[in-house]
């Protein structure tokens, strides 16, 4: 792995190519005309269509690369790419014991080539997978009428085990991917509306355990009172407020999916040695997600303040 002072000077030069905040100002764009602000940014270079997805593509697979080439250890490349491997499995398992097409499910390759993934979960042959995968495809295919639901479940509650596991000598790793399962777990928790349900779908990982999750299914006063000294109050709050509304969890989903990128964009000033790596990855993986999101959205005929609300980490 290469020394962190020369990655952190590579990084300082890849900054500069950032959209920043010309992101807000493609919400106000026609689809076209943010095409070609993409392109004049260097956005997507390489690309051989000129298509919204083939850009976002492109630059995904830039960023991969990138990472591949200058993740500080192998902690940091497990934890950037084998949620992949974890993902492209799942999306195996459903195809073939729903009987649905995978291809549209399948993510960009993680550490295990999908090809791989695919012979050894079509074939049978578990034992030819990695360890961490080994696991949840074995049980997925040992249970009867499994849902998919119950799929997802397993296999997230083995990512959040591997990444426990795999991230527990680099503590800003650990403590991340704890943040993640916890928010995971209350997001579960309003989607389900009951106990049972939640308790089922539960990942490990995190720092709450399941009977501390209770509250969450009782009156908001009740939850307010549990919650009153977590550090996950504002998030729970973000789901409150979509449930007494009767609304998607749109805002608890883009909280949990912008998570990592904000809590290093808070301490901005102070990062060092690793962090600065790992901050310009979440910063970059946003913005390829929220470029995603502006055009869809703007093909959709969304209003300006309504595509805002859905950006990751603005």
């Amino acid at each position: 792995m290469l020394n962190s002072v020369y990655t952190n000077g590579v990084i300082a030069v890849k900054e500069r190519s950032l959209l920043g905040e010309k992101i807000l100002r493609f919400t106000e764009m026609s689809q076209q005309d943010v095409l070609r602000a993409l392109a004049e940014s260097g956005f997507g270079s390489g690309a051989e269509e000129r298509s919204g997805e083939a850009l976002c593509g492109a630059e995904e697979s830039a960023l991969d690369n990138f990472i591949r080439e200058y993740a500080p250890s192998k902690t940091e490349l497990s934890y950037l790419l084998s949620p992949r491997d974890f993902h492209n499995a799942k999306a195996l398992c459903k195809a073939a014991v729903l009987h649905t097409d995978a291809d549209k499910m399948l993510a960009p390759e993680g550490l295990v080539p999908v090809a791989e993934l695919s012979r050894a979960i079509g074939g049978g042959d578990f034992d030819a997978l990695p360890v961490y995968l080994c696991g949840p495809v074995r049980e997925v295919f040992s249970r009867e009428d499994i849902t998919g639901a119950e799929i997802g479940a397993i296999f997230d509650g083995a990512l959040y085990g591997h990444l426990a596991a795999s991230c527990k000598f680099n503590p800003t790793l650990k403590k991340l991917a704890a943040g993640r399962a916890d928010r995971l777990n209350i997001l579960t928790a309003f989607r389900a509306g009951e106990r049972e349900l939640a308790e089922k779908l539960y990942v490990g990982g995190g720092k709450l355990k399941k009977e501390q999750l209770a509250p969450l299914f009782g009156g908001e006063e009740q939850i307010e009172k549990s919650f009153k000294k977590s550090p996950y109050l504002p998030f729970i709050r973000l789901c409150l407020a979509a449930k007494a509304g009767g609304q998607p969890f749109t805002e608890g989903e883009r909280a949990l999916e912008s998570f990592e990128a904000e809590y290093f964009a808070a301490k901005k000033y102070e990062l060092e040695g690793r962090e600065p790596f790992l901050y310009y990855v979440f910063r970059r993986r946003a913005e390829i997600q929220n470029v995603r999101i502006i055009l869809v959205c703007l093909n959709a005929g969304l209003p300006s303040r309504k595509i805002a609300a859905r950006l990751r980490a603005v």
